[in-house]
């Protein structure tokens, strides 16, 4: 098979906040990918970390000789959709813009073939303006999800989680399994995600009034809105080590509070996308269907795996209250 790539170069995106060590680990993983017909380019945004995170990850860069890659101090920590835009607005400002620019958190690492895969796979499907790679676990194991868009009925799923409405609310269940081909998808996890230029010429840019989560799915709706396609490739791999910056969604840490800015990023997307009434439709669905999973659970005597107090911030940080700011 010809190793002959349309689409030969690829601008990378990591923003960084205070996870230096992993940030080299996934530039590590992604000069294995360049050569034999591919280039890269890499641009890290460290989001204010005050932690030395920049000059360790400038000096891996000086130590490796990866001339390839740089380190851009941001003096503010806008958040991951901010750090992202700046990353987009350098990659489009170079001399030779690149034919694809693919976000990647720190805590990822490239499985061998990744790039090319995603390469291939947007010179092959013209309608295509963003697609996300499969997902592996820390332990290898893989995690083949995309996403629908988040609603109503899919709040009801989610809060209940029971056996029984989780079958009847399949169509609208917020995690979608994927199989071995590529698919469409509502969107994609911001872990590993990559970009046709195309749409960020138009103007695409993550909305920074997410601070983190929810900026990935807003983006993608906007892109479907626009009448481009978002893909999930199986075929590009991508190790993902989560959490590690917030330590919400680490499956080995102990479940910690919910921060303030899930939840205003969570009714920002409502509200955003579905206007205030279907926002405190939203958030009202679950409530009550948190409220009933909690009861059966006291019912059972079993011992709640859930963020301490979910539900009382939850309604704290819900459309029935004033924003604040």
């Amino acid at each position: 098979m010809s190793d002959y790539l349309p689409f030969h170069a690829i601008d990378v995106v990591i923003v960084n906040y205070r996870t230096a060590q992993l940030v080299v680990s996934c530039l590590e993983s992604l000069a294995a990918e360049a050569g034999e017909g591919l280039q890269l380019r890499a641009f890290v945004i460290d989001n204010d970390s005050r932690d030395g995170s920049a000059d360790a990850i400038e000096a891996a860069l000086l130590q490796q000789d990866w001339n390839w890659a740089r380190v851009v101090r941001s003096p503010v920590n806008g958040g991951f959709g901010a750090g992202n835009n700046q990353g987009i607005d350098l990659a489009l400002a170079q001399e030779r813009p690149a034919d694809l620019v693919w976000l990647l958190n720190p805590d990822t690492r490239v499985m061998p073939g990744a790039a090319r895969a995603l390469a291939r796979f947007m010179a092959s499907t013209p309608a295509a303006g963003l697609v996300g790679t499969a997902l592996l676990e820390a332990d290898g194991s893989p995690w083949p999800f995309a996403f629908r868009f988040p609603s109503i009925l899919g709040e009801i799923e989610r809060g209940l989680r029971w056996k029984a409405s989780s079958r009847l609310l399949a169509r609208h269940a917020l995690l979608r399994r994927i199989g071995d081909r590529p698919e469409r998808a509502d969107w994609v996890s911001g872990a590993s995600l990559a970009i046709r230029p195309a749409l960020l010429w138009e103007g695409l840019r993550f909305d920074e009034g997410y601070f983190l989560y929810y900026e990935e799915t807003d983006l993608c709706r906007t892109v479907r809105g626009q009448g481009w396609e978002c893909w999930y490739l199986p075929q590009a791999r991508v190790l993902h080590i989560s959490g590690q910056s917030t330590g919400i969604t680490d499956p080995q840490a102990k479940p910690r509070r919910m921060p303030a800015y899930w939840f205003e990023s969570r009714h920002r997307y409502f509200r955003k996308n579905h206007g205030r009434i279907y926002a405190l439709l939203a958030d009202l669905a679950w409530m009550a269907s948190h409220s009933v999973f909690l009861a059966k659970q006291a019912l059972r005597r079993e011992q709640s795996l859930d963020p301490p107090r979910l539900l009382a911030d939850f309604a704290r940080h819900s459309a029935f209250f004033p924003r604040r700011r």
